[in-house]
């Protein structure tokens, strides 16, 4: 495998060529004194691990620099100022005869908005809606109401949603990482429109509002959102205000954000038996507050207006952020006497969920904020005269067209605007005629002509606006993609001396440093840098960073081109030529070689296609079953048919006298049988792997096209079959003590063994599985104390390992120890793995460990694989093992739970590190392996750690680069928010664990360079 990587560098030599002479032909002077800085200056010597560790940080710097132009910001006013009554148009008029110039006043005195986290249309309009909420489906059917089905627009989490709600606008996907930390809201929004205008405000619940609209509300009482092992309490501390509040008239706006739902989605599933209960509970809340707004209403008065919503809705999994029906699909029901009875059920209509903000705004009374993209929902004003009608929608089409003006060049030719136009004409025609009298049949027909139009126009400009989202921020995605490109090529061109038997590479960097080709560029990188930044016309990120920050950046990129170019222009100009042992080694490809290759190249490619992207696990599945093909094809060729051949000709040139016969007789009958039990199961070992997958593929479905259909993780989930996932999951964690303690000391097989009872210990406490003498209705605990318990053996277990690491690397160079200090630490991450993975997926970490066991004894020691090929085996299997977890490129599939296991209350760094761990648990435990199995092979070279790290490296470089690139050509796709945007996050996070993963190869790797200088 290393000696077809090296080949690689002729394709890339021959493809650099023209470039190089390009470089050196700009200038006869630059020529000379770049070669004479080449020859004079020494070079930089360095090991690979410590080459690929830093190019994975660099990377690091330039996707982070990338994503933050990628994800634009969202649509806004030029203008910063919020909207003011002041400027408000008059009613359109053709004539001189007087007219409305404000706003008309206000339908509702108070309004009550009860928002349910993850409230899906199906749990109210559905068939559990009429099961476990009766009073709400009363009122839908035949009560003083209109429903809705409100869409919301991905990623469907907590934040953005709140943002479109109270602003109208489309949050930038950017928000769904804001989420976990929301600064204040600056925009124009319904809270700050309704604290200007005096209006007082009580919130209860998430505390995201808090954080968004601080010094807002007159009372206020906020609960964290992120500890989603509790759904009882979290709710109760809400409702326990609901009486004294509403016994008050010293208020205008009641808002009440109930967190329990989404707390047994993410913990439990849509169809959970808690669900049922939690929905009773709503319906009874609904029921108090209807029933206290109902006893309030006076004759003469304005009527008050209660909304039921959701968020977001929940997906299949219970999980939400990305954009399947059920997290897109949320109920809309707006109860007020103000509106007419209904007689019978009527299927809902469906709005977009910013159409909210401009009909609460007017309800109100409030200007609509300036960034609204939404529409006024005209059924609110079925019971309004068709004047004020008219006023409401021309006040909102003004806002729209206005905003149309800021965020498009050409806003005359958008048909919306020619629309709106018309309309506005037409409305000034129908003004004329109604303030003369005219009180005709004509009037009435030509009004409703105007309403249309201006429903049209609505349509056609909140339809524009919403296309474009927001404006991305170009040069930052540029800077952010050389960056990538260029350590990419800087991997690519080093591969030969990266893979070489010392695993150490020169780098010219003082020769580059010297160059006057460096100083060139950083002169001309500086001049684009201010020429981009004085010509903008919009935000750049980057231009808004400290030049000493962006000097450093130029003087980096410009290094780094010069150090690839003088790699590339060494290796033309000094290339020496090959030796005849080289010619006779440098044979071939075999065709693992060839199947790794085209593999990771074929996966590469298949980023270009939005299907392959959303069902990627079936490529690596595919691949990984191929690999097990191929790996089977050289065990038959190795034990049986090489065997056979090299046998055959063996005693075709030598007999052996009698005597050697009976001398060795014993000794070849016992090393016999022992290499028959070898090839037999060495032959079985795919075989078992295949098995494996193929079980795994069953546990969880994910993807999108069949993430609905129901898979062996939703029937042991279930309540009737609790007693089979019970002993499913004590069954798997016998087999991972089993499995794992092999190689650990005695203090660390008990600390191993007692966590994983207590892991038992805590998924009974939470109610996952049942200990024989549990009935299955007693009390659930949140299971703290016995996560805590966990934890304990968890910090143990990696300190025994991590104290006998640093005896090994600091004390003494005794690799015993420090094999030993690598397993320990490796079975705390399997420990810690155990008790973060849900019950039903503890089968995954058994066949990880089954296989891992298996493909070493048998097949990577066996076949005697080099460490390039080793690495790209692991590497693939830890891909495949992300999509066994139930994980996919959708943001929904993120099981945040596992970050609250054993927290009383939400602390942000541990529950984001606990929650990365879960999801990326088996790319890691793959990759610690691979340290582990490189570091305990005492017959492999001293450079198989460097070599592994350089393939980690470049395996997670070429997929970044390329999909970063594919990203930027596709942002304008149909499908750049819901399937390439969250796969761009993931990709970024993919590089990130990686980039920790290559510095855990690098220390690793530090006694090598010890024994060197020895």
């Amino acid at each position: 495998m290393q000696i077809y990587m090296r080949k690689l560098v002729v394709v890339i030599e021959c493809g650099l060529k023209g470039v190089f002479f390009f470089y050196s032909s700009c200038s006869f002077f630059s020529f000379f004194y770049f070669n004479f800085c080449i020859q004079l200056i020494q070079k930089m010597r360095i090991r690979s691990s410590v080459f690929a560790s830093f190019c994975l940080i660099i990377e690091v710097f330039g996707i982070a620099l990338f994503l933050r132009g990628y994800f634009p910001v969202p649509v806004k006013s030029s203008i910063s100022a919020k909207s003011k009554v002041a400027d408000l148009p008059t009613e359109p008029l053709a004539g001189n005869v007087a007219n409305w110039t404000k706003i008309p006043p206000p339908l509702f005195k108070r309004v009550v908005i009860m928002l349910i986290d993850a409230l899906r249309e199906d749990f109210v309009f559905g068939p559990k809606g009429k099961q476990f909420m009766p009073y709400t489906r009363h009122l839908v059917e035949r009560g003083t109401s209109h429903s809705f089905v409100a869409k919301a627009r991905a990623p469907t989490v907590t934040m953005p949603r709140i943002k479109a709600l109270m602003t109208g606008s489309i949050p930038g996907f950017i928000d769904v990482v804001m989420n976990l930390n929301s600064p204040s809201l600056l925009e124009d929004n319904l809270m700050w429109q309704a604290k200007n205008a005096g209006k007082k405000m009580v919130f209860y619940g998430d505390d995201t509002w808090l954080r968004l609209f601080p010094k807002h509300f007159m009372e206020q009482d906020g609960t964290t959102s992120f500890f989603v092992s509790d759904y009882t309490e979290v709710d109760n501390n809400v409702t326990r205000h609901l009486d004294t509040t509403l016994e008050r008239d010293d208020w205008d706006i009641l808002i009440l954000h109930y967190l329990g739902l989404d707390h047994i989605g993410h913990l439990t599933g849509p169809h959970s038996s808690l669900i049922g209960p939690k929905l009773t509970e709503m319906d009874d809340i609904l029921k108090k507050i209807h029933t206290s707004l109902m006893s309030k209403e006076e004759e003469g008065s304005l009527p008050n207006l209660l909304v039921l919503c959701g968020d977001h809705g929940m997906s299949e999994t219970g999980s939400h952020g990305g954009s399947s029906e059920p997290e897109l699909n949320t109920p809309l029901v707006l109860i007020s006497p103000a509106f007419k009875r209904k007689v019978a059920f009527e299927i809902p209509e469906t709005v977009e969920q910013v159409d909210l903000t401009p009909t609460l705004s007017f309800g109100l009374g409030l200007p609509i904020s300036k960034n609204n993209v939404g529409r006024l929902i005209l059924p609110v004003l079925e019971e309004n005269s068709l004047r004020e009608q008219l006023r409401f929608l021309h006040l909102n089409g003004f806002q729209l067209s206005r905003l149309l003006k800021d965020s498009t060049p050409a806003y005359e030719k958008d048909t919306g605007y020619e629309k709106f136009r018309i309309a506005e004409r037409s409305h000034g025609n129908w003004m004329k005629l109604y303030l003369e009298g005219n009180t005709s049949e004509i009037l009435s027909n030509m009004g409703k002509k105007v309403l249309k139009q201006y429903l049209d126009a609505l349509k056609s400009m909140s339809s524009s606006l919403s296309k474009q989202l927001g404006k991305y921020d170009m040069y930052s995605m540029i800077v952010g993609t050389v960056i990538v490109l260029q350590v990419l090529f800087l991997l690519l061109v080093s591969v030969a001396d990266a893979l070489s038997s010392n695993a150490e590479l020169d780098l010219p960097l003082s020769s580059s440093l010297c160059s006057l080709p460096f100083y060139l560029l950083c002169l001309m990188f500086s001049g684009v840098h201010v020429m981009m930044c004085t010509s903008t016309e919009s935000s750049c990120y980057f231009c808004s960073l400290s030049w000493a920050l962006v000097f450093a950046v130029i003087v980096f990129v410009s290094a780094l081109l010069c150090v690839i170019l003088s790699i590339v222009g060494r290796k033309l100009s000094w290339g020496r030529p090959q030796t005849k042992s080289e010619s006779s080694s440098d044979s071939g490809f075999s065709e693992l070689d060839i199947l790794l290759l085209t593999g990771t190249l074929g996966h590469v490619l298949s980023l270009a296609a939005s299907s392959f992207i959303e069902e990627e696990h079936q490529t690596w599945y595919f691949l990984l079953n191929t690999l097990c093909l191929a790996v089977f094809q050289d065990v038959c060729r190795k034990y049986f048919s090489e065997k056979r051949s090299y046998k055959d000709l063996e005693d075709s040139l030598y007999q052996p006298s009698k005597d050697e016969l009976l001398t060795s007789d014993y000794s070849s009958k016992a090393s016999s049988t022992s290499a028959g039990y070898e090839k037999w199961l060495a032959l079985a070992t795919p075989l078992v792997t295949l098995a494996c997958c193929r079980i795994l593929r069953s546990l969880n479905q994910t993807g999108v096209q069949w993430a609905h259909l129901p898979d062996f993780g939703h029937w042991l989930n279930s309540s009737e079959h609790n007693t089979e996932l019970s002993l499913l999951a004590a069954t798997s964690l016998v087999l991972i003590f089993f499995l794992v303690q092999r190689r650990c000391s005695v203090v660390s097989k008990i600390a191993l063994g007692l966590g994983l009872l207590g892991v038992y210990s805590y998924r009974a406490a939470v109610g996952n599985v049942l200990f024989p003498w549990q009935q299955e209705g007693r009390a659930i605990s949140k299971g703290t104390v016995e996560a805590r318990f966990v934890y304990i053996f968890v910090l143990g277990i990696l300190f025994t390992g991590a104290k006998d690491l640093l005896k090994s690397q600091v004390i003494t160079s005794d690799t015993k120890t420090k094999s030993t200090g690598l397993w320990e630490v490796y079975s705390g991450m399997v420990l810690l793995a155990a008790l973060l993975f849900r019950p039903h997926n503890l089968p995954v970490l058994v066949f990880c460990l089954l296989i891992q066991t298996i493909m070493t004894r048998f097949i990577w020691k066996g076949l005697q694989y080099d460490a390039a090929q080793t690495t790209i085996m692991h590497y693939w299997f830890g891909q495949a093992f992300f999509y066994f977890q139930g994980n996919s490129n959708n943001i929904a599939t993120v099981d945040i739970s596992a970050g609250f296991v054993g927290l009383e209350n939400y602390v942000e760094i541990p529950a984001i590190f606990l929650t990365a761990f879960s999801t990326y648990a088996g790319p890691l435990l793959w990759a610690s392996h691979l340290v582990c199995y490189l570091n305990s092979e005492t017959n492999r070279s001293s450079a198989a750690m460097g070599h592994g790290c350089y393939c980690f490296a470049l395996l997670r470089s070429i997929p970044a680069a390329v999909y970063i690139i594919l990203a930027t050509s596709l942002r304008y796709h149909l499908f750049v928010w819901s399937v390439f945007s969250p796969k761009l996050l993931y990709e970024g996070m993919h590089t990130f664990v990686t980039a920790s993963v290559c510095i855990f190869f690098t220390a690793m790797d530090q006694n090598r360079s010890v024994r060197s200088w020895d």
